[in-house]
């Protein structure tokens, strides 16, 4: 085998170990100090994922008020947008820039951005708001997770990080019972005014209590270094295709047709763009949103095919099982939010419970392969729903679900940040963190799609007419109110063969996040010696950067 002298640093550099070191007991907070810290990451990652769920059940009052019907899609997708396309811009932040002041900016953007939400006149403004919202919710995210790694003890460090992960799976779904209830009794601005004072608090603890550890002190480099590693480039061209891509799916089957210039255009924007940024990552190396050392390791490749995976089947069912308890059941926002509680409680206290028995048992294989399995499994039963509720069914396959969402939803970033070098976390917390948050703006924007061309076919099929367009205005529980009888049987029927479609494309993401899941070798975390033996990568002349298997290398002594 015949390599250039571009090779990347010798296996001992690129070796991935525990980080960062244990060090002394005094090198983390501990008591009170400890519990302080938690709870403010806590507090900001609840805000973070509340915030992707809390408009579903304002988004009727907040079109009725803006007269915004054509704009509908983009409360939700502006931040889901961006929250995706900086996540590993904010990686590079927290590796260039000192971790206390990146996570105070980020949490300051979030903020700003809810601020603009919930004094917003006019939907561009609110579209706007909510694009900033997620830029920060990006850094927020990413923040807590790297200061997780740095202030816990590696042997406490997955037990911490499941209670983050239990904090964001409570959010995500109880966001629609806090959304509906602000909605109904105050006004949807609320939805965006709490983020402001929970979030000041935080915001405040942190700049009172946390200190940037020794092992995160930002790599040197001059200013105009630290702006070229942001990958200003890399971030625009994120942003341009994902936004081809959810245009492409909010106007095929409902605005426009799928054949029409203006989707085709946005299918082919979308890959020709994709094809662009992978080139501009390969070119950049080091530079790069995406570095290449690190995500073409197999372990970083199988977890991020398994966040996007297990993030795409996950909130398809956040967000679908309440539109169904509402439409089919006639339960309020609030209702169906009670009806969600076996989920909640499920991937909550099984989410912890995950963190603890990963801190004892090590392989964290177990976990991926036992709760993608049961998240499967549970989708599939999910999908035999029907108009007649039963409340045993509902409850048992929720918990299910759950459970399963529990076990497996955080454990890639455990491991990343179990294995990393210190100089590494960010990164690879930014690159795991960044494929989840893509699964989840990606598969929304397409169940989305499934949903809404499933509903308005099946309604243009029968021999009633009916204004597609206001039904999907109209919003899940207020049917009743604008249907009865014979045209309301009709409009339930046309939401449950939406729904049933919808929930396919969840149950074949839970199937590919279970085969992902094999992706990776079997090993312990508390075994981070062998890990050491992770094969480097090489550049070759001609050639992407690869991984060296075990056989070349042998190979290559013998030669």
């Amino acid at each position: 085998m015949t390599s250039t002298a571009e090779k990347v640093p010798p296996v001992e550099d690129l070796a991935v170990v525990a980080s960062p070191p244990p060090g002394p007991s005094d090198a983390y907070p501990s008591g009170t100090k400890l519990a302080v810290l938690v709870l403010a990451l806590m507090v900001s990652i609840f805000l973070v994922a509340l915030d992707m769920t809390i408009v579903a059940t304002a988004i009727p009052r907040i079109t009725q008020d803006f007269s915004s019907l054509e704009d509908i899609g983009w409360y939700g997708s502006a931040f889901f947008l961006t929250i995706s396309s900086f996540a590993q811009l904010w990686g590079k932040v927290y590796t260039y820039f000192p971790l206390k002041w990146a996570i105070i900016t980020a949490i300051s953007i979030f903020e700003v951005g809810s601020l603009i939400c919930a004094v917003a006149q006019n939907s561009t403004t609110l579209i706007v708001g909510r694009a900033i919202t997620g830029a920060g919710g990006a850094g927020v995210t990413n923040g807590c997770y790297i200061i997780i790694a740095f202030i816990a003890r590696p042997d406490k460090r997955p037990a911490f990080t499941g209670v983050l992960g239990a904090t964001y799976g409570l959010a995500s779904v109880v966001g629609p019972l806090i959304g509906g209830a602000f909605t109904t009794n105050v006004t949807w601005r609320w939805c965006f005014y709490i983020n402001l004072p929970v979030g000041g608090v935080a915001l405040l603890v942190l700049l009172l209590f946390f200190q940037t550890p020794a092992a995160a002190t930002p790599k040197p480099a001059s200013l105009k270094e630290k702006i070229l590693q942001m990958d200003p480039l890399g971030v625009l061209l994120v942003t341009c295709s994902l936004v081809c891509f959810l245009l492409a799916l909010q106007w095929g089957g409902i605005t426009k047709a799928w054949d029409s210039p203006e989707v085709i255009g946005c299918f082919v924007g979308f890959v020709v763009i994709l094809f662009v940024f992978v080139g501009t990552q390969w070119w950049l190396g080091e530079k790069a949103m995406m570095v290449p050392r690190l995500l073409l390791r197999r372990e970083t490749i199988a977890l991020s095919l398994f966040n996007f995976f297990l993030a795409g089947s996950y909130f398809n069912f956040v967000y679908y099982l309440p539109i169904y308890f509402q439409a089919i059941g006639n339960f309020s926002a609030a209702g169906s939010a009670v009806r969600n509680l076996s989920l909640i409680i499920g991937s909550s206290v099984f989410g912890i419970v995950a963190g603890v028995i990963l801190t004892i048992f090590g392989y964290f294989h177990v976990f991926l392969w036992l709760g993608s399995a049961l998240c499967a499994i549970a989708a599939g039963l999910l999908y035999t729903l029907s108009h007649n509720l039963n409340t045993a069914k509902d409850v048992c396959y929720q918990l299910i679900f759950g459970i399963g969402a529990g076990l497996c939803l955080q454990v890639p970033v455990m491991v990343g940040q179990a294995f990393a070098k210190p100089e590494d976390t960010a990164t690879i917390t930014a690159i795991l963190l960044f494929f989840q948050t893509l699964g989840g703006t990606i598969f929304i924007s397409a169940v989305q799609s499934i949903f809404s061309n499933q509903l308005i076919s099946h309604l243009r099929s029968l021999p009633s007419a009916y204004d597609v367009g206001q039904v999907i205005a109209i919003g899940a529980d207020d049917l009743r109110a604008h249907f009865a009888g014979a045209q309301l049987a009709d409009v339930l029927d046309a939401y449950m063969v939406g729904l049933r479609a919808a929930w396919v494309l969840g149950i074949a993401c839970a199937g590919a996040a279970f085969l992902s899941s094999f992706g990776s070798k079997v090993r312990s975390m508390k075994a981070p010696a062998d890990w050491a033996k992770t094969e480097p990568i090489v550049v070759e002349e001609g050639q992407s950067p690869r991984v060296v298997s075990a056989d070349e290398k042998s190979q290559e002594s013998s030669a």
